[in-house]
């Protein structure tokens, strides 16, 4: 999912104010007027999957510096693979540098780490889905999603009103399942789906006999998982709804999660412990 571009403008405009405030008065001390042109070469220094390079296009426009792309957003990119070349006022180039950057490194990153887990767990089950959660940098949260995406994960849910997900938190207001699904039912339009997140194999069972679309084991360890799954499928509940694990979930351990039988793996990791990808911009 991709926002139009004038709303990316919008966003980071923002961060370009954040960044320049009054002005970058280290340039503007060293380089009289308008200055010269010149141009600009974005490499990586690593090896991963590149993101980001849309938003570094609209973000050197507000400084009419002209980039044209070396490579793709979600391309596989090798250490000193140049992603961009820039042209135009060396103090747009400098102004622009230090966002452009952060933006890259912080999506390539994510693009990266989510690209790694996929390929760990495709050999051992080629259907589950890798998916984020809304554990975001508030204000980056569109750019972190979109990043996992161009790794080949799964956004999950971008905002709270895309869908219907009961936490524990519902559930200790209306502590009765089939309950608050009636209730969500009543009030919410059919375009929606409905996701519950349980704790217990109990609350799985009660949950996925109310035909939710989406059931969420939250917390389980390995074989409490296995015995939901075989009590769902004891009672022919496991088929028509999706069903997700979440919770503790690591690179370290997820190799365990995706030998069961699971549509969804969904983890915190991937926009909040993620190692930027290494990035620099070399004025020429």
């Amino acid at each position: 999912m991709e926002l139009p571009d004038f709303i990316v403008k919008k966003k980071v405009k923002k961060f370009l104010e954040e960044d320049i405030g009054f002005g970058d008065i280290t340039t503007n001390t060293i380089i009289e007027g308008a200055g010269p042109k010149g141009k600009a070469q974005i490499l990586t220094r690593e090896v991963g999957i590149v993101a980001g390079l849309r938003e570094v296009s609209i973000l050197f426009d507000f400084f009419h510096v002209k980039s044209q792309l070396k490579k793709e957003d979600g391309a596989k990119i090798k250490a000193n693979d140049i992603l961009l070349e820039l042209e135009g006022p060396i103090k747009g180039i400098l102004k622009g540098e230090r966002t452009a950057l952060n933006l890259l490194m912080r999506m390539s990153g994510i693009a990266t780490a989510t690209y790694k887990l996929i390929e760990k767990v495709r050999p051992i089950n080629p259907t589950v889905k890798i998916a984020c959660t809304r554990k975001t940098t508030p204000g980056f949260r569109y750019f972190e999603k979109r990043a996992v995406q161009l790794g080949t994960g799964d956004p999950h849910r971008y905002r709270l009103d895309d869908m219907i997900l009961i936490k524990d938190n519902h559930l200790k207001i209306i502590p009765d399942i089939p309950k608050i699904i009636k209730q969500v039912r009543e009030k919410l339009s059919f375009s929606k789906k409905i996701e519950i997140e349980v704790t217990t194999l109990e609350q799985a069972l009660e949950a996925a006999k109310e035909k939710v679309d989406i059931l969420m084991l939250d917390n389980f360890t390995i074989s409490d998982i296995q015995k939901t799954i075989d009590s769902l499928k004891q009672n022919n509940l496991r088929d028509y709804l999706i069903l997700e694990v979440s919770g503790n979930i690591t690179p370290d351990n997820i190799l365990e999660y995706a030998k069961l039988d699971l549509d969804v793996i969904s983890l915190g990791y991937l926009t909040h412990s993620i190692k930027a990808l290494d990035v620099t911009l070399d004025l020429q």
